[in-house]
Parts: C-alpha cells; structure tokens; sequence
C-alpha cells in the first residue's frame, strides 16, 4: 500500500530540515578554516570573498600541535591496546566459566555507566597526587597516569559488550577446541576471537574514540608536555584576540583520524553493537 501524499512531503521535510542542521555546521568550520582572520573574527560571511590555505600552515606554529598529535595517537592508543585486551580475557571468563561473585562483578562493571564521569575527577586526583607523594611513580601530569584514567572509562562497557558477544558464540566451538587439543587460553585464541572480531573491533573503535575526544580529565590531569589535542586546541585563544580561522582548521585536522577510522570499520562497529546488544 503506498504511503499518503502528505506523509512523504512531511518526511522529505524533516529530513531537509535534519540534514540541513548536520551540513550546516561543517560547511561554517571549513568555510572559516578559508578565510583570512578578519572575515571571520568581523561579520560572518557565509560566501568567502577570498579563500587562503594560511590558516592550514599557521596552526602547527602557533601551538606545538603536533606535539599534541602525538601525545592524543599514544594515549588513545595505549588505551585502546589496554582495554581490548583486558575485556577481552575478563569477558571470556564471565561468559565461559562460572565462579563466585560472578553476578556482583557482572552488576558491579555495568552500574559503573550509571554515574557521570566528573564525580570520578577529584578522588582520582587525589589518588595520583598521594600515589605520587608516596611511591614517586608520577601518574599525575604523565601519558600513564591519562591512559590509566581513560582505561577506567572504557574497559566497563567493553566488558559488558564483548560478554554478550562471547555469549553468542556457541559452546560448542569451544568443545571442538578442546576435542582437538586445545587449552582455555589457546580455544580462546584460535576460536573465539576470530569469531568475535566484529565485537572486538567495535570495542576497539569506542575505546579509541572515547580517549581522543575526551577533554575535562585530560585539562586537569595533564601539563604542557603532556597536553592531548583536545585541550591543545585552547591554546588558540589569547587574552588579545582568538584565531578562528586557525581554531577551525585545527578542528578539522584533529577529526580526520576518527573520521576515517569510522568510516572504514563502520560495519564492524555495527555489527559488534547490534550482537552485543541483541544478547
């Protein structure tokens, strides 16, 4: 049966309407990462009268950019690497074994999601600065102190998701295993996570996605030798004047890694969540 007349124009403007406030944004951020400072600081023009690649060239020299490029690709790395592999092993224990406080660790790691991140952000300072004070290990201001915290962030969820999508895989993969010789660790190794690498990559992907964007814990937690890229791109506004145009060039230099990592693994992040969220 073919949909109302008034149906499919109500749709077709909702849809214009919804996609005209996503483009509407990125069109403003490149056209103003184009424009001389003074187009874009002065009234807006939403035609550039002039376009310039300075601003692009500009952003590495007034702040050590790249020096926050490499500090975001470690820590999010470093806790991405961390979290997969440490939801990988407790989630293969959950879904696999049965042990005592199996049910409390399992409420425990989930209800974790239930509280906003910036309760957390006072006793984790004052866990780093009197660990710090009491062993030397500097864990405020420092890569590992930021990829420990990013670590807390993630692993709950990841736990959670790979346990549903570990759960989906049959039993008796893991019996077969066994039959031809295989261990707990070494079934886990050849059986299951090629079977769960969609979850696994879905994992990886929110790990990574949730450490590169991440800014309250990373302007508290860092120094200027440690800055990520989020709290970097502050370093555009002076007490004089902010650099729009450098800020939005800024904005869409430290997007493109996610952007493209999204773009070429998204069905793997689609497929991981819908299993985990299936079972």
């Amino acid at each position: 049966m073919a949909a109302p007349r008034s149906f499919l124009w109500t749709r077709r403007i909702f849809l214009t309407v919804l996609t005209t406030f996503v483009v509407l944004p990125v069109y403003v951020m490149i056209s103003s990462s184009l424009k001389p400072l003074e187009d874009v600081s002065g009234k807006f023009q939403w035609i550039p009268s002039g376009l310039t690649l300075r601003p692009y060239a500009d952003i590495w020299e007034t702040v050590p950019l790249a020096h926050y490029f490499v500090n975001s690709i470690v820590v999010a790395g470093a806790a991405t690497v961390l979290s997969v592999i440490v939801a990988i092993f407790a989630a293969y224990a959950v879904s696999r074994y049965t042990f005592r406080g199996k049910r409390v660790f399992t409420v425990t790691v989930l209800s974790t999601q239930m509280f906003p991140g910036i309760l957390f952000l006072l006793p984790l300072f004052l866990i780093y600065v009197n660990i710090g004070n009491a062993t030397g290990i500097a864990l405020f201001g420092s890569r590992e102190g930021l990829i420990l915290t990013y670590l807390t962030f993630s692993l709950p969820f990841s736990i959670w998701m790979l346990t549903g999508y570990f759960d989906s895989i049959p039993r008796e993969l893991d019996e077969a295993a066994k039959v031809d010789g295989c261990g707990p660790v070494t079934a886990l190794f050849r059986v299951i996570i090629p079977a769960a690498s969609p979850g696994i990559i879905a994992v990886a992907i929110y790990a990574f996605m949730t450490a590169w964007g991440e800014v309250l814990f990373a302007s508290v937690m860092t120094t200027d030798t440690t800055r990520t890229l989020a709290v970097g791109l502050q370093g555009y506004a002076t007490q004089n004047d902010v650099y729009w145009n450098q800020v939005m060039a800024a904005s869409l230099v430290v997007s493109v890694p996610v952007v493209v990592g999204f773009l070429l693994l998204q069905r793997y992040l689609v497929a991981g969540l819908t299993a985990g969220a299936v079972k």
